[in-house]
């Protein structure tokens, strides 16, 4: 028997997705986190799943894992003691910037500190030309100089970023090899490894921030797999990416920034997983957990990508989902703000405490809370392992109703309505903002809470049909089960489109020639699938276009080349120049080892189905209605219900509000539409 376990750990919960290969049966399980070590959330689930369905640690033949301890590091600035290598006169690069104010109207905004202060960042004399030629050659005596400063400093990690080291990585290699035999406990990144791309502050910076998280990263990858041995011996270790795949774990401890999105990629992937068993093309994500709310936009039934993004106000060039977060979701903290007005997060009750209605001791009002008051959550959650306390909601609300001189219920739908305007807010970014119109697009929720606000989300957005996955508690989960083991390759190579091309093909080729030297040193049995995008732009332009090749290893006419640039520059900007000079920047390799012919798994629910109730529930400041509550494993397809009712299952609850109507549908989604 062989089973894959998927793991996603949140900000308030670990939830768990088992899959047997043979009979696609899957089970889902779902902790609270254990912030201090993820990796006890962990164990404690693969145990409790091994009670319930005999899943032996021989048996596990692949670990998936979305993981946010890089992202966390970033935030709470806990990464290791980094230094920095640098060209002569180039040091204070990471530290200047770019000229651009993430705030344009606030005069007073300050940038964050470098993670590498400028003590700890050393400079050798050496210089690479913009065409990759040695303008200075890099002396043995320099390297060695700058060696021995590092390791005075007392560092545990390293970047080293070199002037056009894109183009000619010798230099860089040198220091390397000379930092890991002086030093071998040192972590150490590379930027012709870690992000080998024009543009020298984002690559500074990437390559700075992957150093600064290994020391902590590689340390709890070494203690995860030393604790898998015992619960997964002979599993294969996949750790999720940010642009979506799965990478080794150790890999992930020596390129843990591809790892700073890896829960809420891992989503994404389950979502579009979903879509294309439903039939499904285009779909807004909402993704709502206990600390955020991940959205992202799918259309003809891919992903959006983006090859730029701040992580925790840090500019970070490598490929990722394009997902856009905001601080909006079940542990999200309401509080009156210095104006007088109702404020709600973005910080976050966690894991622990949690909310008040946890029972653990939180004891400040968050959204759960007011879902609880409002009655739109139902007395249990997973699976009947946690009650929930209404009256430490009404407690810690009371307070906050007093102060706005409102009703508790008036507080609470106040709570929930900012809640949902800030994940509205970061719809209409993805959408809007982009020249798309959310109307013409299905809204799937997923998360613990994605159900719960849903409707009132897509009524804002003029939305009119919502997809509930069949486990959207455990979607991300799913998604990371799911996914293929991927890497990623780029070269620069700017040249004028109507000039010679030699250069490009020759990337081309050399990409491939890469992908394949992986997919060899892998060893796997999978089928390897190579995909190939450019980046384009008008010349004189900041920001490029991809544009996707129909085959992988060849350039397709100049013609066509201009003719899908143009379309694409016409879609996202809703104009173009036929006539303007365009020219080729990067080359793109996507290459993943797919596994074919998935068949849709079939959910084993656990436990005794609830009888059906009503309950008193609020969806206005009138006065509250009686809504039905339904246990989600009684409805089969075809299966109706009309508004209000509140659908209940072990890791997701889905609120079917008054004016909209729920139909399961054959792939046992929840199909739910506005009825106007």
């Amino acid at each position: 028997m062989s089973w894959t376990v998927g793991v996603d750990v949140g900000g308030t919960f670990t939830d768990f997705y088992l899959l047997n290969a043979a009979t696609l049966d899957v089970f889902v399980h779902k902790l609270p986190s254990t912030p201090d070590d993820p990796s006890r959330a962990i164990l404690a689930g693969l145990a409790a799943l091994g009670e319930r369905c005999g899943l032996a640690a021989e048996d596990v033949s692949r670990f998936a894992h979305g993981t946010t301890v890089a992202t966390n590091a970033l935030i709470e600035r806990s990464g290791g003691k980094v230094a920095m290598i640098t060209t002569a006169g180039f040091r204070d690069l990471i530290e200047i910037g770019r000229q651009v104010r993430p705030k344009i109207y606030d005069l007073k905004a300050d940038a964050p500190a470098p993670v590498v202060p400028r003590q700890l960042r050393f400079e050798v004399r050496e210089r690479v030309g913009s065409r990759g030629e040695v303008v200075t050659v890099l002396d043995e005596a320099q390297i060695d100089a700058v060696v021995d400063a590092v390791a005075a400093s007392g560092a545990e990690c390293c970047a080293v970023c070199l002037l056009f080291s894109f183009l000619n990585p010798e230099h860089e290699r040198r220091i390397g090899r000379t930092l890991r035999a002086r030093m071998p406990d040192l972590h150490i990144s590379l930027s012709c490894e870690v992000q080998p791309e024009f543009r020298e502050y984002e690559r500074f910076s990437t390559t700075v921030l992957n150093a600064y998280l290994q020391p902590k990263v590689s340390r709890y990858m070494a203690r995860l797999a030393e604790a898998l041995e015992s619960r997964a011996g002979n599993a294969a270790i996949g750790i999720s990416q940010s642009a979506g795949g799965l990478m080794a774990i150790e890999r992930a401890g020596e390129l843990p920034i591809r790892t700073a999105l890896s829960g809420p990629a891992a989503g994404v992937v389950g979502a579009v997983a979903v879509a294309a068993r439903s039939g499904e093309a285009d779909l807004i994500t909402l993704d709502i957990g206990g600390t955020s709310t991940d959205v992202c936009l799918i259309e003809n039934g891919a992903a959006a990508m983006t090859y730029g993004r701040d992580i925790a106000e840090f500019p970070v060039r490598l490929p990722s989902i394009d997902i856009n977060t905001v601080g909006a979701g079940g542990g999200s903290i309401a509080h009156v703000g210095p104006d007088g007005l109702l404020k709600v997060g973005p910080a976050s009750a966690g894991a622990v405490p949690g909310p008040a209605c946890y029972g653990r001791g939180g004891a400040l009002p968050t959204v759960s809370d007011a879902n609880t008051l409002l009655g739109r959550l139902p007395q249990t959650l997973v699976g009947g392992g946690m009650r929930l306390d209404r009256e430490a909601s009404e407690r810690v609300i009371a307070p906050l109703a007093e102060a706005l001189g409102l009703g508790l219920q008036e507080t609470a739908l106040g709570i929930v309505r900012i809640c949902v305007s800030n994940m509205v807010r970061a719809i209409r970014a993805i959408s809007v903002e982009r020249g798309y119109d959310p109307r013409d697009f299905t809204l799937m929720p997923f998360g613990g809470a994605g159900g719960l606000h849903a409707a009132d989300v897509a009524e804002e957005l003029s939305i009119r049909r919502i997809l509930v996955p069949l486990s959207p508690g455990i979607l991300c989960a799913e998604g990371v089960a799911m996914s293929d083991i991927q890497e990623n390759f780029v070269a620069t190579c700017r040249v004028g489109l109507e000039g010679a091309l030699s250069s490009v093909v020759e990337a081309v080729g050399r990409l491939d020639g890469q992908a394949r030297a992986w997919n060899a040193a892998s060893a796997a049995v999978s089928r390897l699938s190579l995909s190939t995008t450019l980046d384009m732009r008008y010349v004189g332009q900041n920001y490029e276009l991809s544009v996707l090749l129909d085959e992988s290893d060849r350039l397709p006419p100049v013609a066509l080349l201009r003719e899908r640039f143009l379309a694409a520059h016409q879609a996202k900007y809703g104009h173009c120049d036929p006539a303007a000079a365009i020219e080729i920047v990067n080359v793109r390799m996507k290459a993943r080892l797919a596994e074919e012919g998935r068949e849709a798994p079939r959910l084993k629910t656990a436990g005794t189905a609830l009888e059906r109730a009503a309950v008193s529930a609020w969806f206005d400041a009138s006065a509250p209605v009686e809504a039905v509550v339904v246990d989600r494993s009684t409805l089969e397809p075809g299966a109706r219900l009309a508004g209000p009712a509140i659908i209940t299952q072990f890791d997701s609850t889905t609120v079917v509000p008054p004016r909209w109507s729920a139909e399961v549908d054959e792939a046992r989604n929840i199909i739910m539409e506005f009825q106007p």
